[in-house]
């Protein structure tokens, strides 16, 4: 395995080298933030949420600035699984009983569009990501939750997304593999190259009118007057009517009490040297994505160039030796044996954003600033989704279709170290006993 720093974008603090750094294409220029400005929104957060704002912002003539503290897409835009799945955790019937018709209709058709949105901006803008849209396959890991699987794809069939109900067969034909008890295909959903598609949104963005500067943590954010003001470490300031704030698992103390409302655990990634034309051609032949019924779930994929992708959890804490990737090699070789004694050229890991409702949050916690955070390992396509809804809010007054709730810490957040090796435990149980 290669220890070779990965342009400022490898897991464990660059130790480990990451895919997606290793085949991006060239990071667009990003401006250094000198002096004083004032812009009509200020968007802390180069990932995601934050990009798609600022370019939904400027498509609609608002001026707006973009502050990152490392480089776009050095968070979890940057270090996922690359997939793009429409919809959240929660079935459109469950969201009607949590938040009633009338509330739950336009959250429904906002998510269950997001994978739209995605592919649409890379069409629009052209962005060299390497799209591809063959579907997301969800597979029962034991044939009792066959049957709850069989109703989510039901309930999303009577709005008209475009599902395929799987067998055992069909199944071990889409994937290749014997794992699995059937299951559904979503044809809404595909994959991309994640972090060239965040460098893509860099520069729609600023083609568009929007400023986007790297390496510029805010370190203070202060009330003056009707207006807020940022000031950078290195001791740039930005003054705007508005401000969104997108920085997901990498939330500090910025705004009070924000960083205690996610559990950010660490979602690890490896990648195998590409296939042979064999194994090509037996693993997920269809070029869809995948991830199981599991609680913790492993999600896997093919990428441009034929390698396996593979993701689920890990350790807690920043990985530190290639040990921290075994489970996930073991786990690729179960699923497919033929990859065993293959080479994974390529390991790294990014903070996903857990919410204790494993929903995103809204906050709107003071007049003029907006939050949104805690995906929940649904990002790519909710965050560019949210983003754009944003946007529409403060540039033309549309109503927002998301659930804006109060910022409410997890109880005892210093012990989220334990939460999430307890869960982590629990949920591995549960999985065994289903």
């Amino acid at each position: 395995m290669s220890t070779q720093r990965s342009h400022g974008l490898g897991a464990g603090e660059g130790r480990f080298r990451s895919l997606w750094s290793a085949t991006a294409v060239p990071p667009p220029v990003t401006e250094r933030l000198d002096g004083s400005h004032t812009v009509d929104v200020l968007i802390i957060g180069g990932g995601f949420t934050g990009l798609s704002t600022a370019l939904h912002l400027a498509e609609a003539g608002v001026s707006a600035c973009v502050l990152e503290a490392e480089e776009p897409g050095w968070g979890a835009s940057g270090r996922n699984g690359g997939q793009v799945i429409p919809g959240l955790k929660y079935d459109p019937k469950a969201l009607i009983d949590m938040y009633g018709a009338e509330r739950a209709e336009p959250l429904i058709d906002l998510i269950g569009s997001a994978a739209d949105t995605v592919f649409d901006l890379i069409e629009k803008y052209r962005i060299d990501c390497q799209p591809v849209r063959k579907g997301w396959i969800q597979p029962a890991h034991t044939p009792a939750l066959l049957g709850s699987l069989h109703e989510r794809a039901a309930q999303w069939r009577e709005r008209g997304a475009p599902v395929e109900l799987l067998d055992r067969d069909q199944m071990a034909a889409r994937l290749g593999t014997q794992a699995f008890a059937g299951g559904w295909v979503d044809l809404r959903a595909g994959s991309i190259h994640p972090l060239n598609y965040v460098r893509g949104l860099v520069a729609a963005a600023t083609g568009a009118g929007a400023r986007v500067y790297g390496q510029a943590r805010v370190s203070s954010l202060k009330r003056v007057n009707d207006t807020w003001e940022a000031t950078t470490e290195r001791g740039g300031r930005v003054r705007a009517r508005h401000v969104v704030l997108g920085t997901n698992g990498y939330t500090d103390r910025l705004w009070p009490r924000l960083s205690r409302t996610v559990l950010a655990a660490n979602s690890f990634i490896v990648a195998t040297r590409p296939l042979s034309p064999e194994l090509d051609r037996q693993i997920l032949p269809g070029l869809e994505v995948a991830s199981d019924s599991r609680r913790l779930l492993l999600y896997f994929r093919k990428d441009s160039q034929g390698r396996f992708v593979l993701g689920g959890r890990g350790p807690t804490s920043d990985p530190d030796s290639a040990a921290d990737w075994a489970h996930l090699i073991r786990s690729a070789e179960r699923l497919y044996p033929a990859l065993k004694g293959l080479e994974f050229e390529y390991r790294w890991a990014g903070r996903v954003a857990i919410t204790r409702d494993f929903m995103p949050h809204v906050h709107e916690p003071a007049p003029g600033v907006t939050i949104a955070m805690g995906y929940n390992g649904r990002g790519i396509a909710m965050a560019t989704q949210l983003g754009r809804a944003i946007a529409q809010r403060i540039a033309v007054g549309k109503s927002l279709p998301y659930p804006v709730s109060p910022i409410r810490p997890v109880p005892l957040h210093r012990l989220r170290h334990l939460y999430i090796g307890l869960g982590v435990a629990y949920y591995g149980l549960m999985d065994a006993l289903a």
